[in-house]
């Protein structure tokens, strides 16, 4: 504002976006303060920005949304919050949001203060930082640029690190996965995301999710730029939920056949053995444990309904994986 120009406030979280907004307010009593999401009515969302172009706000609070809006020659600075929960593509659009003209302009990529990042999130946020001037790109060469078209980025990095690892001798880090094959329908449909590459990225986002926290700001996103999920949609998320919990018990599959579904524990259970039986208990007989001639496991004998299925898969599986900590 001292050097004559406006703010994008990045805040990817509609339910509380007007009180962070206020915070802002408080904090810069002189400002101009305001907010703009996608759940907005478009009157509303027009007014405020015509406001902002007009230069009547100063600091505008805004979801990602303006991932691809207007530029706005006078916004000379972005701050992002969570920059760690966003991913590598959307941080270089937003960042492509501010320095439009030939006037000095900061992105300012924030993380909450003592946590500790996830490797990936941590691998986008020096991509971004690395990369800043203006027309660079994120590989080098025409070779690894083609293997990152095809993979993205996240991915390369992991088979990059694991190539690396195999040149040394070292024995790469395994991680348990989990497949989950169920009768739902679960998936994004092109009439709630019409653009390919958009999708895309959100199956990826999706499949990435590691816990709760990471399915809670999907989500939101997903509700303010595109609208109220389709059932499809919803089921996606909670499979994808259902998956990064069995992850953790040590589950490696999750099948539906008729009308059981077996969960397959691998070698390495995440769990411990001796609180099974209690935790079973708690569930009147849905849940029992594979015969020895069936593999380790357990299996699922409830209702088959999507939504109470689903539920107890997930709190079974918790309940396993609470077991360790």
């Amino acid at each position: 504002m001292a050097r004559g120009g406006q703010v994008y406030y990045v805040y990817n979280r509609v339910k509380d976006i007007a009180d962070m907004a206020k915070r802002i307010q408080d904090l810069v009593p002189e400002a101009s303060v305001a907010y703009a999401d996608g759940q907005m009515t478009r009157d509303r969302l027009e007014s405020v920005m015509v406001d902002f172009i007009n230069g009547d706000i100063d600091v505008l609070v805004t979801t990602t949304i303006i991932e691809t809006g207007l530029d706005i020659g006078n916004v000379n600075t972005m701050i992002i919050h969570d920059a760690d929960k966003l991913g590598l593509s959307q941080l270089y659009q937003l960042r492509g949001r501010v320095g439009r003209t030939n006037r000095t302009a900061y992105a300012f990529l924030m993380y909450r203060r003592d946590k500790m990042l996830k490797e990936v999130a941590e691998k986008r946020l020096s991509a971004i930082r690395e990369f800043t001037e203006l027309g660079s790109g994120f590989l080098l060469g025409a070779e690894q640029s083609g293997h990152i078209e095809s993979v993205g980025y996240d991915l390369y990095c992991k088979m990059l690190s694991e190539a690396v690892a195999e040149a040394k001798g070292e024995e790469p880090e395994t991680e348990t996965e989990t497949v989950v094959d169920l009768n739902i329908s679960a998936y994004i449909p092109d009439r709630y995301i019409p653009d390919e590459f958009q999708k895309l990225d959100f199956y990826k986002r999706i499949a990435g999710i590691a816990d709760e926290a990471d399915l809670e700001d999907i989500q939101d996103e997903l509700l303010d730029r595109y609208g109220d999920l389709p059932r499809a949609v919803a089921s996606l998320l909670k499979i994808a939920d259902l998956k990064a919990t069995a992850r953790r018990a040590g589950i490696t599959e999750i099948k539906q056949t008729g009308r059981e579904v077996r969960l397959t524990v691998g070698e390495k259970p995440g769990f411990d053995v001796s609180q099974v039986p209690v935790i079973i208990g708690h569930y009147a007989g849905q849940f029992t444990v594979m015969a020895a001639r069936s593999g380790t496991g357990f299996i699922y004998h409830g209702p088959q309904d999507e939504e109470t299925m689903l539920k107890a898969l997930k709190t079974f599986t918790a309940a396993l994986a609470e077991t360790m900590k």
